[in-house]
């Protein structure tokens, strides 16, 4: 399985602080945003990464992370998105570094504290499919809201007005190798992008859609300016325990 970091975008929720800069680049505690996802894609075991960026800060990226040594890589791999698109057509543009393989996709602003390395090998083992991961929170409405019935994804709303359940889809997704093929059938939504959602809920037509419930500390580092700063606060007072070191491992 092969993993990629989404780490394009204007971040206009966090101006002023993006004006000069990747909102991917901006501090958590005492780490690059971006950190905090390769990280996790680390401990999970995967071992080739693609970082995909776009924007006018993009080399800044290689200057930071080079050929991802530091997480103990023997090379990082990037990729261009030259145009607000949406996620699923930033996904889209990893299918040749792919390879035919797995994918695991990770927002480049959500920080997971718990190791998903159970997960990912357990989708590893399934034949074919995709796996969302649901965590519970206060605000449902702002995010992609699953139905469930039965142990099983009903259905995927994005922002829904009046969400029918707590249970966000928060930024980390496994694949098969069709996402790709079904990427190319999207159309754009009214943003004009091309959107995860419809992506996921493709899958659960197809009744291939599983999930599993995120225990532990995640946050979504770019909803807002008091969401970052909410993260800072969280990462430097939870997130560490004596040793400076990550806990939820």
């Amino acid at each position: 399985m092969k993993g990629i970091v989404l780490a394009g975008g204007l971040g206009s929720r966090l101006h002023p602080l993006t004006k000069i800069t990747n909102k991917h680049l901006l501090p958590i505690y005492d780490k690059p945003m971006i950190y905090y996802p390769i990280q996790t894609l680390v401990d999970a075991g995967i071992k080739e990464i693609m970082i995909v960026t776009g924007g006018n800060n993009a080399g800044d990226f290689l200057k930071l992370l080079g050929n991802g040594s530091h997480f103990g890589l023997k090379h990082l791999n990037f990729t261009y998105q030259a145009q607000e698109g949406g996620i699923a057509e930033a996904v889209g543009l990893c299918e040749y570094f792919a390879g035919g393989e797995k994918v695991i996709i990770i927002l480049g602003d959500n920080l997971i504290q718990k190791n998903l390395k159970k997960d990912v090998d357990k989708f590893e083992k399934q034949q074919d499919g995709a796996m969302v991961f649901l965590k519970r929170v206060r605000n449902p409405g702002e995010y992609g809201v699953a139905e469930t019935n039965n142990k099983k994804i009903i259905k995927i709303i994005e922002k829904p007005r009046k969400p029918k359940s707590d249970l966000a889809v928060i930024g980390v997704y496994l694949y098969d190798n069709r996402v790709f093929d079904i990427i190319k059938t999207l159309k754009p939504s009214r943003r004009g992008e091309l959107e995860i959602t419809d992506v996921n809920n493709a899958y659960i037509s197809r009744g291939e859609m599983s999930y599993s419930i995120l225990k532990g500390g995640w946050a979504d580092a770019g909803e807002s300016i008091d969401a970052y700063n909410n993260t800072i606060n969280f990462v430097r007072r939870y997130w560490k325990n004596k040793t400076g070191k990550r806990s939820g491992k």
